[in-house]
């Protein structure tokens, strides 16, 4: 019964998709549709994309392991870097009318730094998207009762939210979004309530949590312990403010005011909700402590859908793999398309030559295409946890990307050889340690960001610097 309840939801939702896909005429409706969202489905579509399987499956067994201390990245690195790419990053994108996140890096250092930066950002997907398609498989195999595999489930999932996502482009993803975040809040409210009913209450589970020093945050008075949490913190803050998928949100608005609150209201109500799956899993050690002990160590991505397989009624059922397949789905959707726009606009078009609009649009289609069978390969492929695959995606971007993004917005000295070499030193520092330091006081993206930064001060003011010293050279 429950797995066609899912399937019945699964076809209306990709149905919604296809519908939304007569939106799309050009390139500009595919990738930022057409900048006509109003605010409320730019809050949805902030609040859906980030509202993943992480979200509902990584960051609750993360927390069960290791409390509050181990979900720093997210939600609140993550929850963070939207607030902050809605208060000191949104406006100055939108007025530049941009395409892509790439664009931006083309327009201010040239399009050597806009190759780098793109390739950097659509390699982060693979660990962001992989986490979602992962995710798909896992809920087809519980809700089937194991019928369908893993495998199946991954092959099944990725393919039929590539369907409305090649058509549709970012009309499809903003129409779906908002449809599954009301069902994300209906569904986890729902079952949060349920839940609570059989643990005595809100209460009864913050009380027993803290008892069990799940609400330790802060790290221990150790500078190494310091710096990996800041580091922790970073890769998520930081990492995910040049994204394209962020950066599309923004774009996507119909004005500057609503890209503007519309990403901090939607980063804010994610910070919100992500507590609910944390509270839903906790009580799993309250409801069922044999079931968590024997899950907790094997695969504690389980906890949460088995105690509501076990525990909860059909209907409690149907809510929570309703919200938790509109998680997955909608972040999986936007994804998916980010890096194909991406990576079609700033490193496909220049190689084609001159090209119409539709032309264009097509490519853009074959792109998101092949990478969802890219990503796919990799998700089955991988042994990360989810919450790793999420987490680990963005230190690239943060050593390559990010300080040339807020200097290029904030610094006016930032220059075309201070990128570069701010890319280059980010990069090679966040290499070298992750392959040849084993336990290394700074951790490689923290590391990686610090050399990044130094990178694009050296490189922005050393002619200014070289020009002046050939001016007392010639003084003397």
């Amino acid at each position: 019964m429950l797995l066609w309840f899912v399937i019945i939801y699964w076809v209306i939702s990709v149905a919604i998709g296809l519908w939304a896909a007569r939106r799309v005429h050009n390139t500009k409706d595919f990738a930022i549709a057409g900048r006509h969202l109003p605010f409320y489905m730019v809050t949805a579509t902030v609040f859906a994309t980030w509202f993943g399987s992480e979200t509902v499956l990584g960051i609750p067994a993360t927390f069960l392991q290791e409390g509050l201390h181990g979900v720093v990245s997210d939600p609140f690195g993550s929850s963070m870097c939207l607030i902050l790419v809605g208060l000191f990053f949104a406006a100055p994108l939108y007025r530049m009318k941009l395409l892509t996140i790439g664009d931006f890096y083309k327009q201010r250092y040239g399009r050597g730094v806009e190759v780098l930066t793109t390739i950097a950002i659509v390699i982060s997907y693979l660990g962001w998207v992989g986490a979602q398609i992962t995710a798909l498989g896992l809920v087809f195999n519980v809700v089937s009762g194991g019928e369908i595999s893993k495998l199946a489930g991954m092959w099944i999932g990725s393919g039929t939210i590539l369907i409305y996502t090649v058509f549709g482009g970012m009309w499809a993803v903003a129409i779906t979004d908002l449809l599954q975040m009301i069902i994300i809040c209906i569904g986890m409210l729902y079952i949060g309530g349920e839940v609570s009913g059989m643990v005595g209450g809100v209460g009864a589970v913050v009380d027993h949590a803290r008892a069990a020093g799940k609400f330790e945050f802060w790290p221990t008075p150790d500078f190494k312990e310091i710096i990996a949490f800041a580091a922790a913190w970073m890769t998520m803050m930081f990492g995910s403010i040049p994204q394209q998928d962020v950066f599309q949100r923004v774009q996507s608005s119909k004005t500057i005011k609503i890209a503007v609150w519309g990403t901090v209201l939607g980063g804010s109500l994610y910070f919100v909700f992500a507590f609910v799956p944390m509270f839903l899993a906790y009580s799993a050690t309250m409801i069922d402590p044999k079931m968590v002990n024997d899950l907790i160590d094997t695969d504690p991505q389980l906890i949460l859908p088995t105690l509501v397989l076990k525990h909860a009624p059909l209907f409690a059922q149907i809510m929570f793999f309703g919200a938790l397949l509109s998680a997955i789905k909608s972040c999986a959707s936007a994804t998916l398309l980010a890096p194909s726009v991406t990576f079609t606009e700033n490193i496909l078009k220049p190689m084609l030559g001159k090209i119409t609009d539709k032309e264009l649009l097509r490519w853009m289609r074959v792109v998101t295409l092949t990478f969802t069978f890219m990503v796919t390969l990799y998700a089955i492929n991988s042994k990360l946890s989810i919450f790793k695959m999420v987490e680990n995606a963005y230190q690239i971007t943060l050593v390559m990307a990010f300080i040339p993004l807020a200097c290029g917005v904030y610094w006016k000295r930032a220059t075309n050889q201070g990128a570069l070499l701010s890319i280059f030193m980010g990069l090679l520092t966040w290499v070298t340690i992750l392959v040849f330091a084993n336990d290394p006081l700074l951790p490689a993206q923290f590391a990686g960001l610090i050399a990044s930064a130094t990178g694009m001060v050296i490189g922005s003011l050393l002619p200014t610097m070289n020009f002046k010293m050939l001016g007392m050279m010639k003084r003397g």
